[in-house]
């Protein structure tokens, strides 16, 4: 099935604070966000009609805003509710939903002062970043050469649309080598993340994932952290080497996008999809969708 391009769709989008159709939401080609980075979003996951967690990305993309030295013109409170109608509008009841805010055109140089800043929330079905069984039976990342920059050089924990430039860059030569994803090291050479996605090692019955200091710390990470915890497996959040790769047991990702997706290999590192990824996956599942109907 072909897919339609997204800016040629049925339906409506919440453009700054209105509805327009789908195919009215535009911005010039001369915005600032457009040509200089200043740019935010969220990525929310929408589950029998509600999106999950909303409040919490609502709330992150006003601090992606702040890190890029911008605010909002719309309140956490109607960021909700303007998501909420978008998905009733649509008539979403499984998919994705796509908050952005970027920097408008009113003049164009380095220096932003004087921009506007502009907000669209879009929502479409959209069930599955890799194939529909790709959750059983793992996908294959291999280690990029781009890394995840210091804390110093670029504002590591806002979702910035400028920050996933080294993601594309990454996904899209791991995909043409013939793998699923990309896993990146950070600026020290530590273990950091999938291209959208975070990361967690099982290793002796224990789970470990890479300090978010260079990462964003996801919504889904800080969920699965949660329901670990809550199933008496213990996770220790600490610096990891690659060399420990041939230590674990099992790898999974987290995301809310990819959920809990096993990965079966790194490079040369195969692994199978184990019983903490699967055990999480399925306690995650009841938690956004509810537990399964009798029958």
């Amino acid at each position: 099935m072909t897919t339609p391009p997204f800016d040629d769709r049925d339906g409506s989008i919440w453009l700054d604070g209105a509805f327009v159709p789908w195919r009215d939401a535009k911005l010039h080609v001369l915005s600032h966000g457009l040509h200089y980075g200043g740019g935010v979003f969220e990525g929310e996951r929408v589950y029998g009609g509600r999106v999950f967690k909303l409040t919490e990305h609502s709330r992150r993309l006003h601090t992606s805003a702040r890190e890029l030295g911008f605010r909002l013109p719309f309140a956490v409170s109607e960021l909700d509710d303007a998501s909420r109608e978008v998905v009733r509008r649509q008539g979403i009841a499984d998919g994705y939903v796509r908050p952005v805010a970027w920097r408008g055109s009113e003049q164009l140089g380095v220096s932003s002062a004087g921009t506007s800043v502009h907000v669209a929330i879009a929502a479409w079905e959209w069930p599955h970043v890799f194939s529909a069984d790709a959750r059983l039976r793992g996908i294959r990342l291999s280690t990029s050469r781009w890394r995840r920059p210091s804390p110093d050089t670029a504002p590591v924990h806002a979702k910035a649309s400028s920050l996933y430039n080294i993601c594309t860059l990454a996904r899209d030569a791991a995909v043409a080598a013939g793998h699923d994803d990309a896993l990146l090291l950070d600026h020290r050479g530590h273990l950091a993340e999938a291209t959208g996605a975070n990361l967690f090692l099982a290793i002796g019955g224990a789970l470990h994932t890479p300090i978010p200091d260079v990462v964003l710390n996801g919504i889904t990470r800080q969920t699965v952290i949660n329901l670990a915890r809550e199933l008496g497996i213990a996770v220790y959040e600490r610096h990891i080497r690659p060399e420990e790769l041939s230590r674990a047991d099992e790898v999974f990702l987290t995301g809310t996008a990819y959920e809990v997706q096993p990965v079966v290999a790194v490079d040369e590192h195969a692994y199978k999809v184990g019983k903490l990824a699967s055990a999480l996956s399925d306690a995650y599942g009841r938690l956004v969708r509810g537990p399964a109907p009798r029958r």
